[in-house]
Formats: structure tokens, sequence, C-alpha cells
């Protein structure tokens, strides 16, 4: 599939069959997420994979906030993203920059596995909205650590449907020395 196709094709989804997903599959979609760029190479990401049904059905309560998120429920299989911390170098180049890079960081990653998981035929959906301490005593991740997306992963039971952007024009600006 070509790439123009591919991110046209990835949406949120928020409707899953009650199919397992194919261990290989989840393999390969980690796989396209450690091959994501980081600063200075960093890799400042730990991914989690929650598809023990009794397991993954507490992760999922978890994430079903103010009546948000309730199809984690239908979602085979959770994978909880850990920020970790930047290396020394990354973290000093954030604080000049007054920024964390670890975020942006974990930010590709996330998106290169979302894109890989749908060249797959598998739908995800980046999940924001959590109880993170929740989701730390279930999982039994250390405190000091930051949970800093959940992601939901298995076969959409959703047609697929035009996505609504904004117009070229208004998201983007065109500058030249002239």
């Amino acid at each position: 599939m070509l790439f123009s196709e591919l991110i046209k094709q990835r949406r949120s989804v928020r409707s899953y069959k009650d199919q397992p997903v194919e261990k290989e599959k989840i393999t390969q979609c980690l796989e396209a997420a450690r091959m994501a760029p980081s600063a200075n190479n960093s890799q400042p990401w730990t991914f989690l994979v929650v598809e023990d049904k009794e397991l993954k059905n507490r992760v999922a309560e978890a994430t079903v906030t103010l009546g948000f998120n309730k199809f984690t429920r239908e979602a085979p299989v959770l994978i909880v993203v850990i920020r970790e911390r930047a290396n020394l170098f990354t973290a000093l180049g954030g604080w000049m920059q007054h920024t964390e890079f670890s975020g942006y960081d974990v930010g590709i990653a996330v998106s290169h596995f979302c894109l890989q998981a749908a060249e797959l035929g598998l739908g995800t959906c980046i999940i924001g909205l959590f109880d993170q301490k929740k989701i730390k005593q279930i999982l039994k991740i250390d405190t000091k650590k930051e949970i800093a997306l959940v992601l939901s992963l298995g076969y959409t039971d959703a047609p697929v449907r035009d996505k609504k952007r904004k117009p070229l024009e208004t998201m983007s600006r065109w500058y030249s020395a002239e």
C-alpha cells in the first residue's frame, strides 16, 4: 500500500470485533514503533501489551473516564505506553529549548505503531484520558514512571468513512526570502 493511501486509511477506531489479534501482527506493530526516530536515539518508551482478557478488562475500566472511552472494553488488546526518562544529553537539549523531547519521541513511535496496524488491517485509537494511578496499580508499574498514552488495538467493526480535515490553506503557510 502506498503511504499516501495508508495515511488516509488510518483513523481512530472505537468499535472492535470480538476477534483476537495475532501475536505476529502485534510484534510487527511493536517493531514499527521500535524503529521510530528519537532525539539522540534515546528511544524513551516502553510498550506494555495487555491481551489477557481479565487484565485487559481491568485496564479498560481504568480508561473509562467521564463517560469517555467505553469502547476500550471491546478492544481485544490494549497497549500501555510508558514515557521513559530522557538521556542526559537529550534532557539538556530539552532544557535549553524549554521542552521535553521525549513527548515528541513517544508521539512519533505511537504514530509508527498505528500506521503499521492500519497496514495490517487493524484499528487503533490513541487514548490520553485515563486513570494513571489505577493502571499503575493493575499492571504493577513503578509509581515514578509516567504512562504517556494507552492504545486500543483490534479488528475494526466500523465502516471506513471519509476524514474531515481543515483545508490545506488554513493549516499551512508558505514563506520565502523574497
